[in-house]
């Protein structure tokens, strides 16, 4: 196959740092090559996936009214270069809404964000024409009226990903700063749990700068150590070495990579059950879900849990390899016209059960 992927105009494949949508991207393309399909990548100017990069695409700055500019220009040259590929992958939300794509070539898209009902909207005109693919059964469960025609759980590379030893004596963090990440009641956890909290974060956007100087800093002391954004060798052995990982979100997640990337490293998970976290955490295997204000005292458990068994989990469920094949085979049915574009959710094939 012939396979054209595009990704957003903002952040290079793969990311330096923070970057889920990217870090799948990246994946995806490297798995394709892998596998002996041919790869055309539209991505922005400094990425550096190991795959052939379609010439001329650019680096948007993010913010403001540009936002959509950026996107939209980036898509035009995306689609203007992908005229000679068998099937196209766009991961961008304006791209499968792009009226001069190439004719008769299949388009695939993936729902990387939550289905509020302006992106509900937004899904539901592209499975006119596209095959949509959800990355968890609760993302897809926020729309049931939006057609999904896969359910496809991420996936991600385990060769560099080392096992840690968890015998750190802290918990730790790793997300964006905001309230829906949950970081705030992260700290009240650790403090409860009478641990030490290490805190990686993603604080670029200027609502990031401000929840940080807002809310956390003034509550920072010497039992938290913020260690800022991390590129990925230090990630992982910071999640290797704690005793858990801390995931209390407050919002409906629609997957959550930084789930797989901690259990990886054999890092159970502490969190709350909402979103896609039940889809990837084994309740009393691979950590523990509950009410904010019960996580605390999970913590001594999740401290005897096997580490073995989490690593294991992501091997089995969450591999690159898994992710790769499962769209390899939505690709081929597209392309045999065994399978139309889009079908009602409740139709959807759910690739992870």
């Amino acid at each position: 196959m012939r396979i054209g992927l595009v990704s957003g105009p903002w952040i290079p494949v793969p990311p330096a740092t923070y970057g889920g949508t990217e870090r799948v991207v990246d994946t995806l393309a490297r798995g394709f090559a892998a596998a002996g399909h041919e790869v055309l990548l539209a991505a922005p100017l400094e990425s550096t996936c190991p795959v052939p990069l379609l010439p001329g695409m650019r680096t948007a700055d993010y913010g403001g009214l540009g936002t959509s500019l950026s996107e939209l220009s980036h898509v035009v040259r995306a689609y203007d270069g992908l005229q000679d590929v068998d099937i196209i992958h766009d991961h961008t939300m304006a791209g499968p809404l792009y009226a001069h794509r190439p004719k008769g070539v299949p388009l695939v898209t993936t729902m990387h964000g939550p289905l509020h009902a302006q992106a509900a909207d937004i899904y539901r005109a592209i499975a006119r024409t596209a095959a949509v693919v959800a990355i968890s059964r609760d993302q897809a469960s926020h729309a049931p009226d939006v057609p999904v025609t896969r359910v496809i759980h991420h996936g991600m590379d385990l060769s560099a990903v080392p096992v840690g030893t968890g015998r750190g004596g802290y918990l730790c963090f790793v997300g964006r700063s905001c309230p829906d990440k949950g970081l705030l009641e992260a700290i009240n956890i650790a403090r409860d749990a009478g641990m030490h909290l290490k805190i990686a974060v993603k604080m670029r956007e200027p609502e990031e700068m401000r929840f940080f100087r807002d809310m956390i800093e003034p509550m920072l002391g010497p039992n938290e150590d913020f260690v800022g954004e991390v590129e990925d060798a230090t990630k992982y052995r910071l999640m290797g070495e704690a005793v858990a990982f801390l995931n209390p979100i407050q919002w409906s997640e629609p997957f959550g990579l930084v789930m797989i990337e901690a259990l990886a490293t054999g890092t159970p998970v502490v969190g709350t059950p909402v979103g896609a976290a039940p889809e990837i955490v084994e309740h009393g295997r691979t950590g523990f879900l509950g009410g904010t204000g019960q996580l605390a005292g999970f913590v001594p458990a999740a401290a005897g849990l096997d580490r073995g068994a989490c690593r294991s989990a992501v091997q089995a469920r969450f591999s690159a390899e898994r992710m790769v094949a499962d769209h390899l085979r939505l690709y081929a049915e597209l392309l045999s016209g065994r399978l139309p574009a889009g079908v009602p959710h409740a139709a959807a094939v759910d690739q992870n059960r």
